[in-house]
């Protein structure tokens, strides 16, 4: 159960970073390009993603 935790975990925050970085117009040429809710959604889905790899490195 550890490796799809982790791999799921990692890909969120890759996923999660994609969108923060559009979502505060580092990242431009998308609909989420420069939109606070894409930068909010974005940051908890790192969170969501960190948590998630750390517990699967802890259990």
């Amino acid at each position: 159960m550890k490796a799809p935790l982790s791999v799921i975990g990692f890909v969120l925050i890759a996923v999660g970073g994609v969108w923060f970085f559009q979502g505060i117009g580092v990242l431009p040429g998308s609909f989420m390009s420069r939109q606070t809710r894409w930068a909010v959604i974005g940051a908890i889905t790192v969170a969501v993603g960190v948590a998630m790899a750390l517990i699967a490195r802890r259990g």
